[in-house]
């Protein structure tokens, strides 16, 4: 575990650790009511990257024990979705997740249509694109549109001190957050840019007296901007 990233071990394992989409999820929230409910519609995500929508979806699968089936569609075809389309047998039908859905080319979003309009698998897609313009309207007019809001700095700031304070690495060489504007305002929103910046923080930051400050933040920043200009969105 200790050699997965910081923002993989800080993935939520439950709904309620979920942070910035309280809207959908606090008490009469939209989400609330199908989780209660045990019932999911097929559903398209659309929000920024890193605001949660794949932790998201292995949430609500496993609030209704779908189960649940990961695809990108960057390295994904029809034959895949097909392959899930095929298990739609026994108790439970299977959660189909479609992580960039955009990419889709119009005949391979068709080819989900019949499966989702006859209730053989519940599609959850994923997109940073605006749906109206990246998806068929047959297809988005048979999901339900849940848009999802980047994180505030509040929520920012918190899922920081969680990290400093429960992930097993970082808590085993505790460093003091003592100023945090500059990590917020360079996360942009972003849980997973967070989650990187900090880490790399935390890996540049030695010795008794080490602090994390925006200091840090101004010294460590060049190397990171090349690390997610060569790797995109991690």
């Amino acid at each position: 575990m200790d050699d997965m990233p910081l923002a993989e071990r800080m993935r939520p394992q439950r709904i309620e650790d979920l942070l910035g989409q309280d809207s959908l999820l606090s008490q009469g929230g939209l989400l609330t009511g199908m989780i209660q409910r045990g019932t999911l519609p097929s559903m398209i995500l659309w929000g920024p990257p890193g605001c949660g929508k794949t932790t998201l979806a292995k949430l609500l699968a496993a609030s209704t024990k779908q189960p649940f089936h990961p695809l990108s569609a960057v390295d994904a075809g029809v034959k895949e979705v097909r392959n899930v389309i095929e298990q739609s047998h026994g108790l439970f039908k299977p959660l189909l997740f479609l992580d960039e859905i955009h990419r889709f080319n119009k005949a391979q979003q068709d080819a989900l249509l019949g499966a989702v309009e006859q209730g053989r698998i519940t599609l959850i897609g994923a997109t940073t694109e605006n749906p109206s313009f990246s998806l068929n309207p047959a297809l988005l007019s048979r999901c339900q549109l849940i848009v999802l809001q980047p994180l505030s700095p509040d929520d920012l700031l918190q899922l920081a001190r969680r990290a400093l304070d429960q992930d097993p690495v970082l808590s085993s060489r505790p460093v003091p957050l003592t100023e945090w504007n500059a990590l917020l305002r360079h996360a942009q929103g972003d849980a997973r840019r967070l989650l990187n910046l900090l880490e790399m923080l935390w890996n540049a930051a030695k010795g008794p007296e080490a602090v994390l400050d925006d200091a840090l933040v101004t010294s460590v920043l060049p190397h990171f901007l090349v690390y997610h200009d060569r790797d995109g969105d991690q």
